[in-house]
């Protein structure tokens, strides 16, 4: 085993996902040394197989703020970002099937508006003129323009570029085996085994998270999306039905709900569903049907069209439905990053501002205090 610290980092990231490279990029603008390590390639894993979604949600008081402060920032970044990432501002579309939704899309609006974040509420007959090629009969949607969807793949790359630009480093296929305060022992393609020595250490692994970090609450959540084939635009919106809302942070074992997603490409992209299934990998017919048929109801011109690629991933999920971001206690200088299921691409930026200012000793833009890693629970969900 051979041990490095002649020129020892002053963080080691694990985790070359959104979360992960945000986190990086964000310490090394700090002026701080940054090592990041995978163990397969960036933007690979949960960060490869989600939607690319910058969306704003309010289950709660806390992921407001965070998922608010990260889409604007992420709207900052927007003019400097590669066309690689393919960033479209579609703004969101949250429709409603009845006049019990309507009334929720307009609490939804009020909610945003005490926030600051921009919406209007609008009748069957607005939504219709805008997105013709929605199903008859809804009773209209609640419209946030500052929504955007990106490819996050290349979002991540780009953001490790900027990081690697400030002096910073990737290791790519290069597996964390242990954690210890101020050191992490990693084994890479060229084989044997080798420790690193570090001021701080960042857990961004995802789903592999406990893995490294024994008492972290986070589980693998399965989701199925669908891509089409190229054609001329159907939708401008990325659209979602207000159910969503129901089977994201519902634990059920398994869910659907409708979302689709115009792509810089021309492509479209479906779904979602959610299941706990441990780490099956496979397509569920039943539940990819259920996504689809759905989707079809809601933009019935989907029918017509020819689905290119059908993939899964896992989110890494917690049971209160926010992340763990923070400082570990149990062992000196180890801060996480994980557990966002399916929120990681929106709140990349909000969750590396908050792990930059505890490294730096800086105070941070968002309350860091919902989201303490050792915070009380409910008792995690198992498969």
């Amino acid at each position: 085993m051979s041990s490095v610290g002649a020129s020892a980092p002053d963080v080691v990231v694990i985790g070359a996902g959104v979360v992960g490279a945000a986190c990086a990029d964000a310490l090394a603008a700090g002026g701080l040394r940054v090592l990041v390590l995978d163990a397969g390639f960036t933007g690979g894993g949960t960060t490869g197989a989600g939607m690319g979604h910058l969306t704003v949600m309010d289950d709660s008081p806390a992921q407001l703020a965070l998922s608010a402060w990260s889409v604007a920032r992420w709207t900052e970044l927007a003019a400097e970002m590669s066309p690689a990432c393919e960033d479209v501002p579609t703004g969101t579309l949250w429709l409603a099937s009845n006049a019990g939704e309507l009334a929720a899309a307009r609490e939804k609006g009020e909610t945003f508006a005490r926030a600051g974040v921009a919406s209007e509420l609008l009748d069957a007959r607005a939504l219709a003129s805008i997105e013709p090629a929605l199903c008859a009969g809804l009773s209209g949607a609640l419209r946030v323009p500052g929504d955007r969807v990106l490819y996050p793949p290349a979002a991540a790359r780009w953001l490790l570029g900027r990081m690697e630009a400030r002096g910073g480093r990737v290791r790519e296929r290069c597996q964390v085996l242990s954690i210890r305060a101020g050191e992490v022992t990693v084994r890479c393609d060229a084989g044997g085994s080798e420790r690193i020595s570090c001021g701080s250490v960042v857990n961004a692994a995802g789903i592999e998270a406990p893995e490294l970090t024994p008492g972290l609450m986070v589980v693998p959540r399965k989701g199925h999306l669908v891509i089409t084939t190229r054609r001329a635009p159907v939708i401008r919106h990325q659209l979602v039905e207000l159910g969503y809302l129901t089977s994201a942070h519902t634990m059920n074992a398994s869910s659907t709900a409708f979302n689709l997603q115009p792509r810089a490409t021309g492509q479209l992209l479906i779904g979602s569903s959610r299941e706990l299934v441990g780490r099956d990998a496979s397509v569920n017919r039943k539940v990819l049907g259920e996504m689809v048929a759905r989707a079809v109801h809601f933009v019935p011109s989907l029918g017509d069209m020819t689905a290119l690629r059908i993939w899964t991933g896992f989110r890494p999920a917690t049971p209160d439905k926010l992340p763990l971001i923070g400082a570990w206690p149990a062992v000196p200088g180890l801060w996480i990053a994980a557990g966002h299921e399916g929120l990681g691409i929106t709140t990349a930026p909000g969750t590396a501002a908050i792990i930059a200012a505890g490294i730096l000793g800086q105070r941070s833009p968002i309350d860091p205090a919902p989201f303490a890693p050792n915070r009380a629970m409910p008792t995690a969900v198992a498969a």
